[in-house]
């Protein structure tokens, strides 16, 4: 369940204002208006309900994908390197100034983050390319909400989705990796949190230990058999048992190592960022226990399918604790007391509404998904061993600090930078038609946004109470 991302929005500038090009003179110009379009399709997007910005996404990345060529063509002339094979001279008037709207920094709880004012066309990129990340992100989100529906997909339908999703990760982790690696060449550090180096390079390891993490999905049939067994039109009066070969078991293990290390490789660096979101760093924790408590599983599984079964048990009760779900080893042999699985319950509950609303699901990283399998296993294997088996379940300690190491599966990609294609190279050479204005966007201004938000009493997109008159 990937991290719910908010895109970011932006004010309104003219690049003519800042560059020239003597050369080119219609780059600022053109780079304007798809600056504009891209403007006026996030301010949308944000006003959006949240249940249908899923089905807008294909719009943002459309105006993302034409806007960020402009980008790097003026780049390219800053910087004296060629575009599309063409050498552009593009000279600085003044210092480009710009503001976007922060998305993963620390807020006061019911206030938007921050609108941040930025200097440098560096800054304009890396926030572009960082909202095309999201956006991959949010897709392949997209993807994987189908598979968590109360009507399960078919075995086609499950494999082309978590197939899409592993695109969409793949593609975010590589323009992380990208800024990542550019933001180590610049001699300052940005102001906004967002595009902080400890920030881009945690992005990159989120993703990929979530692109590695669904890998699993495809051939794991317990998440299925669980929800097939809440699902209220279910007809099946037994519980049909599962079956998993023994070595995909210990694969499918040691790729949730590797995702959960990548995960804390991403926790470490956004503990060395200064004011970073809350819900993010949740998050990435979250990740980081379902992924330990996965592979905890599977090892289980692999124990039991070998006729251990005490030591399935114990690997189970390894996973709830890796969970967060028990805090001590006393607790192994005791049952949750009615307040923690009341709790416990009301959360499953209250995550499942979210998945139903398409609305804000997700946030747990999948952690209380992955109890219920958990908690499912360990109710029929402890019956099992109970009343057939009678076998002696170990501590769980010696066995999780036994615990083998990752296994990767991808191979990151590489980002490609994008360019204007031959004849928009060629058009630009002509000047601009003194007639002709650049497209700056039509959407209001984010003041204009939160004067109206922010009006104490007023609800979102409602006129403030001091434009109201009484007679």
């Amino acid at each position: 369940m990937p991290f719910p991302f908010v895109l970011p929005t932006t004010s309104s500038i003219s690049f003519s204002d800042f560059f020239t090009s003597s050369t080119h003179p219609s780059l600022p110009i053109c780079a304007t208006t798809a600056r504009g379009v891209l403007r006026d399709a996030l301010k949308r997007h944000k006003r959006t309900r949240p249940s249908s910005q899923a089905s807008n996404l294909p719009v943002v990345e459309s105006a993302l994908n034409e806007y960020i060529p402009y980008l790097f063509a003026l780049d390219a002339g800053l910087s004296g390197t060629s575009c599309a094979g063409e050498e552009i001279d593009l000279v600085l008037v003044k210092e480009l100034e710009v503001e976007w709207r922060t998305t993963l920094s620390a807020t006061i709880p019911g206030r938007e983050p921050p609108r941040i004012k930025l200097k440098s066309l560096e800054s304009e990129l890396f926030f572009t390319l960082s909202t095309l990340a999201y956006v991959h992100s949010l897709q392949g989100r997209a993807h994987l909400h189908t598979l968590y529906n109360a009507t399960l997909p078919t075995p086609e339908q499950r494999a082309s989705a978590i197939s899409a999703a592993m695109k969409s990760f793949l593609e975010a982790n590589s323009i992380h990796s990208y800024l990542a690696n550019r933001a180590t060449q610049c001699a300052t550090q940005s102001a906004a949190v967002d595009i902080q180096i400890p920030v881009l390079g945690a992005l990159a390891e989120l993703t990929l230990a979530e692109a590695t993490l669904i890998t699993v999905l495809k051939d794991d049939p317990y998440p299925a058999a669980v929800i097939e067994d809440r699902n209220k039109q279910n007809k099946d009066w037994m519980f049909k048992s599962v079956e998993i070969p023994k070595v995909r078991a210990h694969l499918f293990a040691r790729l949730c190592l590797a995702s959960c290390d990548h995960a804390t490789k991403a926790q470490a660096m956004l503990a060395r960022a200064p004011n970073v979101s809350e819900k993010l760093t949740q998050y990435v924790d979250d990740l980081r226990r379902t992924a330990k408590g996965k592979a905890c599983r599977f090892l289980g599984v692999d124990a039991e399918l070998s006729g251990k079964t005490g030591d399935g048990i114990a690997w189970l009760r390894g996973a709830n604790k890796e969970l967060g779900f028990t805090s001590t080893s006393t607790e192994e042999e005791k049952k949750p007391s009615g307040l923690s699985k009341l709790k416990k319950e009301w959360q499953e509950k209250r995550e499942d509404r979210k998945i139903e609303k398409n609305e804000g699901w997700g946030s747990d990283a999948g952690k209380y998904e992955e109890g219920r399998v958990v908690g499912m296993l360990l109710e029929k294997w402890t019956k099992t061993n109970d009343t057939i088996g009678f076998q002696l379940v170990p501590p769980s300690e010696p066995l999780i600090a036994s615990m083998p190491s990752g296994r990767e599966y991808h191979v990151p990609k590489m980002f490609i930078t994008p360019a204007l294609d031959e004849d928009a190279i060629i058009r630009m050479r002509a000047p601009p038609d003194p007639s002709d204005a650049a497209f700056g966007g039509e959407e209001d201004d984010s003041d204009d946004e939160e004067r109206t938000a922010n009006a104490p009493g007023a609800f979102p997109g409602s006129a403030t109470y001091t434009d109201t008159k009484y007679y």
